[in-house]
């Protein structure tokens, strides 16, 4: 849940957004631990968006940036991208804008947002996914736990949850749920690698700080194994043109819409 107050923080900095970069946020949601699932008491609150500029930004000479960010500032981490550059991304099944369009949190959404989740749910997303949460996991473990004699326990978390997610699309034909309660409870997890990572969320959400710990080999071989059988995909998955068009079309209808805003 998200505190009245912060809430009300959030809009205003999301008011502040539109009013300085003239753009209409189409939604606004929670991403990271909190929309996992798993967020510490000192977890920062990551807003992202995603907006539409009017028609002249559209169809001038220059092609201007496509993303706003904003400083941190009271543990708000703001940043969204344009309208253009999420539906391009959506083309490719890009798994971060889908996890942001099934967001348990959401901080506000127009009308528009059902057509852009509508188009995500027809996406070809096995292929890219797969390849996003086997390099998150690879990344997190490489570098933070593997060959290490003393590792941060919080880093097994962001190896843990892709490795679930990896685990999800072997075993099953669905999208892979963003929040990590509903991930462990849709996939198969052996009564000792669910014991240990039922202790170590425990640990995460109750404290500032974990520290570091010794290995804890059981999430260890199950992180391993679920990146070893997710065959790393050769090369970028194919666009398909159907899907393509439909989001070219999407896409020209709402930013047509803001002539008439």
């Amino acid at each position: 849940m998200i505190p009245d107050n912060i809430r009300h923080q959030v809009n205003g900095l999301l008011d502040q957004v539109e009013a300085d970069h003239d753009v209409r946020i189409l939604f606004a949601v929670e991403s990271g631990s909190r929309a996992w699932g798993f967020p510490s008491p000192d977890s920062d609150y990551d807003i992202r968006f995603v907006y539409v500029r009017p028609l002249t930004w559209y169809v001038r000479l220059s092609v201007g940036r496509d993303v706003i960010e904003r400083p941190i500032v009271d543990n708000l981490d703001v940043g969204g991208w344009d309208l253009r550059k999420a539906l391009s991304l959506l083309v490719r099944a890009n798994p971060a804008l889908i996890e942001w369009l099934s967001s348990p949190i959401v901080y506000r959404e127009r009308p528009e947002t059902a057509a852009i989740r509508a188009l995500a749910e027809l996406s070809p997303h096995r292929h890219s996914a797969r390849y996003h949460y086997r390099a998150l996991a690879w990344s997190n473990y490489t570098r933070y736990i593997a060959k290490r004699e003393m590792v941060k326990l919080k880093k097994y978390m962001y190896c843990i949850r892709p490795a679930a997610a990896l685990r999800w699309l072997r075993t099953r034909p669905d999208r892979v749920p963003m929040d990590f309660p509903s991930l462990l409870a849709g996939i198969k997890m052996e009564a000792d690698l669910q014991q240990a990572i039922d202790s170590l969320l425990a640990l995460k959400v109750s404290s500032l700080e974990m520290g570091e710990g010794p290995h804890i080999p059981r999430i260890d071989d199950f992180i391993e194994t679920e990146m070893d059988l997710a065959v790393r995909p050769d090369g970028p998955p194919s666009i398909d043109p159907s899907f393509q068009s439909k989001a070219n079309e999407l896409f020209q209808s709402i930013v047509l819409r803001q002539c008439d805003n």
